[in-house]
């Protein structure tokens, strides 16, 4: 009986295989090296995908697909920390289960204001084996050489076209009107910038202890002095001779990945050279793999994703990301959080919220039988729970909600509410994160979270937990959170944070006597390499029940010793049950 069981085993294998469903994008006319617009083929594959039903594979073949926004598929998407709109989008999966796209080895190469990927409402969707980039990226880079009473001149390379239009430097696609401009209307695109930041060539990353040159959302006054040298006029404008700056976009239009009401979704073996906004954005998903996926800058340039690498709000079940390199981009690597919505009021049926950060707007998460915490503002201490009966939206900003319970009689104007439940356990594993501009990772879930077995070397702090009431609105405070076996080599070489691992935001100062935001924290077996002197390596507050054990601290002359006034590597203060040992 056991060679019959092991043959039926074997042929419902073979007959499993045979019912699977294999699509070749070739089928719908995409060739890979033409240099044609693919943006249709592959809309007629996903449609053909999805007419299929579930356990579909859609294939490319090794080499450079070409996607233009002409012809793309247009939605308009609220991108939570990114800037709603309407998008032209390359890859739109809607309403898709147990689907993969295999690159095998692809290019994925954007033309213009393009979303790749928007994937909505799907259920086990893979995505693996290709790379993803822009023919002109939404920032510009240009090499300082020489510094001036009034400014810096610098040589912007070929591939980031310019003009000086009223004396003023402009960036474009460097393509031909093909028709006549109006006020309202033209074919020519032009590439907003909105700050300066100073990259080191050397060690491609930010420049030490360089801050960003904000204030240029009108452009910056220039001069063309020829051979693409241009002179830049601005108070103050200072750089190192042959270290680059970098014109960061005013916008963050464009997403690489959008993940939005899905579950089961897997990233594996991408490489993401740029994207103008956030390379990977989940929102109100469950279950997200992240595995060997880098974001890496292109070929002769110093900027990755003009964003975060990597992004996650209000999402559940099971985050992941391992073995992944998150080197270059514009902010940082990953942040985990939730979305506070500010009480307005209260009204004759319930509570008037609003959604206050324009990043957020549109990002209505609230609905019946969701179990909610009522906070209050300054300090961020949860004072109620309650379950939602009802959410009526008015707009993308407001809404009004109702409750199964009584109203508490403190509730007022100004305090926050966020969703108690549902948050993704996190692990981030085997991931190296470097010189990139701000942080390491932001985290802000209350399930477990792992960090261990990674690499950081960030301008600011490697981990910051954060979380406020009264700008961003990300919903935080960690309850579970184990840091373990990572290299910290030399962070805080810029001037985003005072020591590797703290808090920032959070409570307002007149309430941290009593609020404890962060809790029940393990740190262990990491080592620190650190160039400062007297700088904390450790830095809370608001903290309860934290433990440090096992760490090794090692010096390092990588950078000018940074001076600060720290007694002891690991500071805290309005913090209750801490643990240090050796």
């Amino acid at each position: 009986m056991y060679w019959f069981s092991v043959f039926l085993v074997s042929c419902l294998a073979v007959a499993g295989a045979q019912a699977a469903t294999t699509l070749h994008v070739s089928t719908f006319g995409a060739k890979a090296d033409d240099g044609v617009d693919d943006t249709a083929a592959v809309r007629a594959a996903l449609a053909a995908v999805k007419k299929a039903g579930a356990g579909v594979t859609l294939l490319f073949d090794k080499g450079c697909y070409d996607f233009f926004p002409n012809k793309a598929e247009e939605r308009y998407l609220f991108v939570s920390n990114n800037d709603e709109g309407l998008k032209r989008i390359a890859f739109a999966l809607e309403g898709l289960k147990d689907v993969t796209i295999d690159g095998r080895g692809a290019r994925f190469l954007f033309r213009g204001w393009m979303t790749p990927f928007s994937i909505s409402q799907c259920d086990q969707v893979t995505l693996k084996n290709f790379s993803m980039d822009w023919t002109r990226t939404f920032h510009s880079e240009g090499v300082i050489v020489e510094n001036h009473a009034d400014g810096v001149t610098v040589q912007i390379p070929p591939h980031f076209p310019y003009d000086i239009r009223n004396g003023v430097l402009v960036f474009t696609d460097g393509q031909l009107n093909t028709e006549p401009q109006t006020t309202v209307k033209g074919s020519e695109l032009v590439y907003r910038y909105g700050s300066l930041l100073e990259f080191d060539v050397q060690r491609r990353e930010t420049a030490y202890m360089v801050p960003d040159y904000y204030g240029l959302q009108n452009g910056i006054a220039a001069k063309d002095l020829g051979e693409r040298k241009v002179r830049l006029f601005k108070d103050k404008l200072k750089g190192t001779v042959g270290n680059v700056f970098v014109f960061s976009p005013n916008h963050r239009d464009c997403c690489g990945f959008v993940l939005s009401d899905t579950q089961g979704t897997t990233l594996c073996d991408l490489t993401i050279y740029h994207a103008g906004g956030m390379g990977i954005l989940g929102q109100r998903s469950r279950d997200i793999v992240v595995e060997r996926v880098q974001v890496t800058p292109g070929k002769s340039r110093i900027v990755s994703t003009t964003a975060d690498a990597t992004h996650f709000a209000n999402c559940s079940g099971k985050l992941v990301l391992k073995d992944c390199l998150f080197e270059n981009q514009k902010d940082d690597a990953t942040n985990v959080h939730g979305i506070y919505v500010r009480v307005m009021g209260r009204t004759a049926q319930g509570i008037e919220i609003k959604l206050v950060h324009p990043q957020q707007h549109g990002f209505h998460y609230l609905m019946p039988g969701m179990k909610i915490e009522l906070v209050h503002g300054k300090s961020l201490i949860t004072y109620a729970t309650a379950t939602v009966k009802a959410v009526t939206v008015l707009n993308k900003e407001y809404a009004e909600v109702t409750v199964n319970e009584p109203l508490p009689a403190e509730l007022e104007a100004g305090d926050v509410i966020a969703e108690l439940d549902n948050y993704p356990e996190t692990l981030i594993s085997g991931c190296t994160i470097r010189n990139n501009r701000a942080r390491g990772i932001l985290l802000g879930s209350r399930a477990r979270m792992v960090i261990e077995k990674n690499t950081f070397h960030t301008p600011g702090a490697a981990i910051l937990l954060e979380g406020d009431g009264c700008f961003w609105f990300e919903q935080a405070g960690v309850r579970d959170l184990v840091i373990r076996d990572n290299l910290f080599d030399t962070c805080n070489f810029g001037v985003w944070g005072r020591a590797t691992i703290e808090t920032g935001a959070g409570p307002d100062k007149s309430c941290r006597a009593t609020s404890r935001y962060n809790r029940n924290i393990v740190i262990e077996n990491n080592t620190f390499k650190t160039f400062g002197i007297g700088a904390p390596l450790v830095q809370m507050y608001c903290a309860q029940n934290v433990t440090i054990r096992k760490n090794t601290i090692m010096t390092s002359e990588a950078y000018p010793a940074k001076k600060g006034d720290a007694s002891t590597p690991y500071c805290f203060t309005d913090s209750d049950t801490i643990q240090i040992e050796p």
